[in-house]
This record gives structure tokens, sequence and C-alpha cells, in this order.
């Protein structure tokens, strides 16, 4: 992609056309083709800067994505490498379908364009444990420890998608870098290998009492002095 140099359409400010986020403001940046001469501009700009076209309305053309299950405001499409998220502008909170989802935490180069492209959150109060619901359906959504040992804990709908507060993604990418997934299958692997070997015992020892009852039974006398030492 051919970079250019634009302006924010919030400050004004001049910034490139690769940018995620303006350095000036901190706006959310994301560029789209003017309808007339096909340059490019930054979604939000009134005209475009090639042509002096009116272009405002192509920020109204975005997929509409729910509300935030937080804020209760309107979510905006997050484009990156071919990846569409929902972000909250207010909370900084993300809003991935399944399918989408699933991408992120398998291929290594999508997980580096999204953490290229997040804006890290100020700090702020830690939100409020609660139920939320799925900006789709509106079912309020579970709560999970990702991977049940990475620590963060993310509202999941099974049909539609997952929700992340602000700075969970990030966490979690991390956590998958890392090898935390495939630490995890190891440690439940051999969990079920224990299990398995603990059933086994049981079912060994299970077998002997059996044994051991049947003898007794036949020789009251022997039954009788090993209940002197129980």
């Amino acid at each position: 992609m051919k970079i250019e140099a634009l302006n924010c359409p919030n400050c004004g400010g001049n910034v490139t056309s690769d940018s995620s986020f303006c350095r000036f403001c901190g706006s959310r940046l994301k560029t789209a083709a003017c309808v007339k001469c096909l340059g490019l501009m930054f979604v939000g700009a009134k005209h475009c800067s090639h042509c002096g076209e009116a272009v405002a309305e192509i920020a109204a053309a975005e997929r509409k994505l729910g509300d935030c299950p937080r804020c209760k405001t309107e979510l905006h499409t997050f484009a990156v490498e071919g990846l569409e998220l929902g972000e909250c502008e207010r909370c900084s909170g993300m809003w991935i379908d399944v399918p989408t989802f699933e991408r992120v935490c398998a291929d290594q180069e999508k997980q580096a364009a999204v953490l290229r492209s997040i804006k890290p959150a100020t700090t702020a109060p830690a939100a409020k444990i609660q139920y939320v619901p799925c900006p789709e359906c509106r079912n309020l959504m579970n709560r999970s420890n990702f991977a049940r040992s990475s620590g963060v804990i993310i509202d999941t709908c099974r049909r539609h998608g997952v929700w992340c507060d602000a700075d969970e993604l990030p966490k979690i990418i991390e956590f998958i870098r890392n090898g935390g997934i495939d630490q995890q299958r190891d440690k439940e692997k051999k969990q079920l290998e224990e299990q398995r070997r603990e059933l086994i015992d049981r079912e060994r020892a299970a077998l002997r009492d059996s044994r051991v009852s049947a003898a007794e039974y036949r020789s009251p006398v022997a039954g009788f002095i090993r209940q002197l030492f129980d």
C-alpha cells in the first residue's frame, strides 16, 4: 500500500496513511478510498484532500455491530490485516466474532498486526465485575478464564463472539505467544493420565478387596482375626 501524508479529521495534524492513531490527539484513524478519485483519506474527514469531494457519508457506511455491553454506546468497526473487530471508542473494549477470534489465536501475523493497532488503555479503575449482554443477541454472556490458566477473564457468547475489556486482548495474545496454550494442554494431558492411573488403581484395589472378602467368607476364623487388626 502506498503511504501518503494525510490530515487527522479530528485535529488536522499531519500523519501518514498507515498510522492507526493520531500522534497529536490520539484519535483512532482508519483509511478509506474517495468514491470519486479513489485517493486515500481518513474516515471522518468531510472532504477528500485530493479532489475536494464531500465524503462524510463514508463513516455511516460501516456495518452495524451493536452497542458496547458496558458503555451502551455504538461499536465502531476496527479493521486490521483482513480482520474486522468492533471497538468501543469510550472504554476501548473489543467485540470479536467467533471466526475472527479463532484466527487471532492461531495466526502469529494477525496477532502482531492487532498489537500494533491497539492503543494502550489509559490507567482507569477496574471494570465492575458483572455479567454483560452479547452485542448481537443481547443474552447475558458467560465469564471464563481464557484457556483456564491465563488469568484473563473474558465474556463469551458461544454463538456470536468474545468481549474483551481494554487491554485484555493484548494480554491474551501475550499469553498465547509465551506458549500458554501449549503449557495448558500439556497440564491437562498429565491430569488425564493421573486420573486414568487412579481409576486403574481403584479398580485393582476393588478387585483385591473382593478376593479377600471371598476368602474370609470361606474361612470365618481368618476373617475374625483380620478384624482384630483393622
